[in-house]
């Protein structure tokens, strides 16, 4: 297996194989660039994303600044959007449903380091390079959710349609469909119901 089989498979994989490291560099550059580009040039900001996030079905509505570790692994909806700050390090895939809405400084992070240190540490090639290894698990989030403000969803968690997380909170395991849930670690409170309907 290749080492972007690796990574997209969950595996221990190198992330400074040259392929992956191309991946990389290619997708920051891209972010950088969608980053200095003004509002009032939707044509240009709709051609920069289209390269950062070449694999989507539908180009979200992000706010600048935006950050991806590759964008060709992160899959999004109809009528997505994420405010300032977005960070999607979609080492592995990351499937945002559609009309999910994403508050400022929310963070997906697919990354996973091994708990043993023997294991996380740098090493050293034959050749005398250094590296490390280390995998993901993917990030899914369904239909209609909304993150608040300051989100972390950790890698391998799924997000249930409808649901709502509250602002601050870091996602460590799965939410049912329809929940309020909040807290480090998030939790959930209780489900919505049209009691929460504002619109009588």
């Amino acid at each position: 297996m290749t080492e972007k089989e690796k990574m997209l498979a969950g595996m221990l994989y190198d992330p400074s194989d040259p392929e992956l490291s191309t991946l990389l560099v290619k997708a920051r550059k891209l972010a950088r660039r969608y980053n200095q580009i003004d509002e009032d040039q939707p044509e240009q900001r709709e051609a920069v994303l289209r390269d950062l996030l070449p694999n989507t079905p539908y180009l979200p509505s992000l706010q600048a600044p935006v950050y991806f570790d590759y964008g060709c692994n992160t899959y999004f909806g109809r009528f997505s959007s994420a405010n300032f700050n977005f960070t999607c390090l979609d080492v592995c895939h990351v499937h945002i449903g559609d009309n999910v809405l994403i508050g400022p400084n929310v963070t997906l992070a697919t990354p996973m380091h091994p708990l043993l240190p023997e294991e996380r540490n740098i090493r050293q090639r034959a050749n005398g390079s250094f590296y490390n290894l280390e995998y993901a698990k993917p990030i899914t989030i369904g239909n209609d959710c909304w993150l608040a403000a300051n989100v972390v969803v950790c890698g391998g968690v799924t997000i249930g349609e409808g649901s709502v997380i509250g602002a601050g909170s870091v996602v460590t395991r799965d939410i049912p469909p329809h929940s309020l849930a909040v807290g480090n670690p998030c939790r959930v409170i209780r489900t919505l119901t049209d009691a929460d309907r504002m619109e009588q």
